[in-house]
């Protein structure tokens, strides 16, 4: 059996980690009071309510509840183990620890973990396969030569693990055979075609392979494009072929290269977006290592989600022909309505692609076009509603006019409005003023259809529009009761037993004293346990060290509150009345169930002994009541 990670190495790795930075390469962070905040990447929302705290290392959503540290949040994205978090946190900071990161796979992996798992290696095996035989082998020497006349590097089909899917129907079937791989994975792979008599042939033949990576880099999809040669014209197959949607692979979510260019995203705080891998291999050979593809189709509200999480621009770099144009138009449309990037276009001249652009005027002409080259999204527009008119008739020219003016209602800088509606004034000799009525008046239109549209929406969900825009608090947590006054209390005295080691040798001093709930109790016995192993108390270290995952939300959630730095003798003081109160009164309440079941079954002298105790706690009540 593996050895497990020595504690030692697990708190070397997180103290030579600051949480905010790998976080920071999977979710968009934005500095709010001490602590980042952004969208929280566990659950769709369209306001952040997800916290990074620096100074505690750990982490809190407080719209779905899910918190923890660094490990944590690894565990979470990237569904894989604590060990394996582990090793995953000290590779991306490129830690170098001397342990051996080897773990037996949980008893309680489901069979839905064990098939993905199983699917991930199929593809990895695949992957490396047809890399194999593209830069190692003789049939694979056509397509290595078509790719490096094209103007791909070694280095750049060794970065992106291009492969080739030779001719031969059933190649890869036969080799998976052979390791005795298990065929029941084949048909949910998508790397196969299942024939009407069971037996399966590969859906890849004569195609140089692209892998497509989920997030976390393993490989999940293929794209495979058509070689074409003397004896294999393949006039009537697609040029392009990808995997179909299986448990791995939801187009609709995946992004080309999300996963190298994540980095350079994040550090750019911008992604280039264009539309084929092709165009993303060389734009990453020019330099340009933030761009990713939608696979295929058109761009998706569940990758935009997945890019509103790592950055605040979009760059739209899609072909220069007129489909190109017209898709970057969607694009611009899609976005607008359902994201808040800030957009800018890159038009690629002479109706060129940028695998095109790159390949006539080489990489450093793309590198300045794709940095320097942007225009603004209404720039676009004005170039893009000439294209269908007459700009030599009068009327068009009015109608094009207003059709600028109403796409200038979307433009939210004055600087930038007030520049263009000069501009378009000196070109079609307009007054600057006539101008800024028009565009006014349609700014007013678009409001009222704005105001009718939400009432029409409100009337037709049976619900009352809201006054006004709700306002997010931290102490806020979806579907939990508010708490009492007792609950509060034992919350603010956990904290401070948290962060301050004097409040912790004052209860350490009660003998009797207890926490009225046992959930609080039981982190209390918690916390001094741990605190007896360490010298010093650590709250991401302390969460690594509870094992009950209900028990490690309430001790974030304690975490979390915002309370002075220190606390005086009169609050904890205060704190202890408040719980003390509760305890005594929680007290008489269970001896009268208990009288009462004694009176129930004629037990007079156990009836008297209760009536005497809880007297007794009645007086003890009321002096602590009255207590000051």
């Amino acid at each position: 059996m593996a050895q497990r990670i020595p504690q030692e190495v697990i708190e070397e790795v997180r103290h030579r980690t600051n949480i905010v930075d790998i976080i920071g390469q999977y979710v968009q962070l934005k500095k709010s009071g001490k602590n980042y905040m952004g969208l929280c990447p566990f659950h769709e929302e369209r306001s952040p309510s997800f916290s990074v705290a620096e100074d505690k290392q750990i982490f809190h959503c407080f719209g779905c509840g899910k918190g923890g540290t660094v490990f944590n949040f690894l565990q979470e994205i990237e569904g894989i183990s604590f060990p394996e978090s582990v090793k995953r946190v000290a590779d991306l900071e490129h830690l170098s620890v001397d342990f051996d990161w080897s773990e037996p796979r949980e008893v309680a992996d489901t069979p839905e973990n064990q098939q993905r798992r199983s699917l991930l290696q199929l593809h990895s095996k695949a992957a490396e396969l047809y890399h194999h035989i593209l830069v190692n082998t003789k049939i694979g020497e056509p397509a290595l030569n078509y790719l490096l006349e094209r103007g791909l590097t070694q280095e750049l089909i060794e970065t992106f693990q291009i492969g080739f899917a030779p001719q031969k129907r059933d190649f890869l079937s036969q080799v998976f055979k052979n390791e005795q791989l298990d065929e029941t994975l084949f048909e949910p792979s998508g790397l196969f075609v299942q024939r009407d008599n069971g037996t399966f042939l590969d859906r890849f033949y004569q195609r140089i392979m692209f892998p497509i990576n989920d997030p976390q880099g393993n490989v999940i999809a293929f794209s495979g494009r058509l070689l074409k040669t003397a004896d294999f014209p393949g006039d009537e197959m697609p040029k392009y072929l990808n995997s179909p949607e299986t448990t791995l692979f939801n187009k609709r979510e995946t992004l080309f290269n999300f996963d190298k260019a994540r980095k350079e995203i994040r550090k750019e705080n911008t992604v280039l977006l264009f539309e084929g891998f092709m165009d993303v291999i060389a734009a990453w050979q020019s330099g340009v290592k933030s761009g990713v593809a939608s696979m295929g189709t058109s761009l998706t509200n569940e990758q935009i989600r997945r890019l509103e999480r790592v950055a605040k621009e979009v760059v739209i770099c899609y072909d220069g022909d007129n489909a190109g144009v017209q898709a970057t138009n969607r694009a611009i449309q899609l976005l607008q309505e359902n994201s808040h990037f800030d957009l800018s276009i890159v038009s690629i001249p002479e109706k060129l692609d940028p695998d095109e652009y790159v390949r006539k005027y080489g990489a450093e002409a793309f590198q300045n076009l794709a940095n320097h080259g942007r225009e603004t999204v209404f720039s676009f527009k004005m170039n893009y509603h000439r294209l269908t008119r007459n700009m030599n008739n009068e009327k068009e020219q009015l109608d094009y006019v207003n059709e600028l003016l109403r796409e200038l209602t979307n433009v939210q800088s004055p600087l930038e409005r007030d520049r263009y509606l000069n501009q378009i004034a000196q070109e079609f000799q307009l007054s600057v003023h006539s101008l800024e009525e028009q565009f006014n008046q349609l700014k007013q239109e678009q409001r009222s259809v704005q105001r009718q549209e939400r009432q029409q929406f409100y009337q037709d969900e049976m619900m009352p529009p809201p006054m006004e825009e709700p306002v997010f608090e931290e102490t806020h947590v979806q579907n939990k009761l508010p708490l009492t006054q007792v609950q509060k209390a034992e919350r603010s005295l956990l904290f401070r037993l948290m962060n301050e080691q004097g409040v912790r040798q004052t209860i350490q001093q009660l003998p009797d004293f207890s926490f009225a709930h046992d959930e609080y109790q039981e982190l209390y016995f918690l916390l001094e346990s741990y605190a007896t192993l360490h010298q010093s108390f650590d709250i991401a270290d302390f969460i690594n060290f509870l094992q009950d995952n209900q028990t490690k939300q309430l001790a974030i959630e304690i975490a979390y509150q915002n309370l002075s730095e220190e606390s005086s003798e009169r609050e904890v003081a205060d704190l202890l009345h408040v719980i003390a109160l509760s305890s005594i009164a929680e007290a008489i309440e269970q001896k009268k169930i208990q009288q009462q079941e004694a009176k129930r079954v004629g037990n007079q002298q156990l009836e008297a002994e209760l009536t005497m105790e809880i007297i007794q706690l009645a007086r003890q009540l009321k002096a602590q009541r009255t207590f000051t």
